[in-house]
């Protein structure tokens, strides 16, 4: 991905943007890319420096998904993930967005998708990672946040892993099937700085664990 220095993890304003096409969007679409482009207008040689978090629920096997849904129910795990992503932009891919179904709430939703026809209302759709995270910056500018959010699928964790400061993984204490996978956390590159078991509510079906990892190499 032109542009992105996974050493040293900063993401330069000089990048170029990238065209973001959206529908129905209005003003906070608009206002996305008039962030990013002021930015860039105002100070081209600044580096602008922002954190790169990936936020996933994975189970012991490794599994994220199975059918493009979760094949779990624990309550408690959404609600920490919109403790963790309100007020930020939030980077998903396509089949990701459509298993939720709409935008987040509170929240920035972009959504990237190679279909140049794909468009929904409340969301900005972006071509590519790098896109997507072009537009993310200006929005995160926007709102004064210092977070961008990469909350799935497979193929976009992947993507992005290697320009991640930072993880939020939900360990679901249990085995189960399915058709999607985490890529590894190599401890070689990242340390676990946190970690907060928790048995079952009433309305979750495993227990779980909130795990932080922070980038050491």
């Amino acid at each position: 991905m032109a542009g992105l220095d996974p050493a040293i993890h900063v993401f330069d304003l000089r990048l170029q943007f990238q065209v973001v096409y959206a529908c129905d969007i209005g003003e906070r679409s608009d206002a996305v890319l008039r962030t990013a482009k002021r930015g860039h207008d105002e100070q081209p040689n600044a580096p602008f420096m922002m954190g790169i978090v990936l936020i996933a629920a994975i189970a012991e096997n490794g599994v994220i998904g199975r059918g493009n849904a979760l094949p779990w129910r624990v309550r408690s795990d959404l609600k920490h993930f919109r403790a963790l992503t309100l007020d930020k932009p939030v980077i998903i891919g396509r089949k990701t967005y459509l298993s939720i179904g709409k935008p987040l709430p509170g929240r920035t939703t972009i959504v990237v998708s190679r279909n140049p026809n794909f468009a929904a209302a409340g969301i900005v759709v972006a071509p590519s990672l790098d896109a997507a995270l072009a537009a993310a910056r200006g929005d995160a500018l926007r709102r004064g946040a210092n977070t961008i959010v990469v909350a799935g699928g497979a193929e976009i964790y992947a993507q992005a892993m290697p320009f991640a400061a930072r993880l939020a993984i939900t360990r679901v204490r249990k085995k189960v099937d399915g058709d999607a996978h985490f890529p590894l956390i190599d401890p070689k590159i990242w340390r676990e700085t946190a970690c907060e078991e928790h048995a079952p509510a009433a309305e979750d079906e495993a227990a779980f664990a909130f795990v932080n990892y922070e980038r050491i190499n």
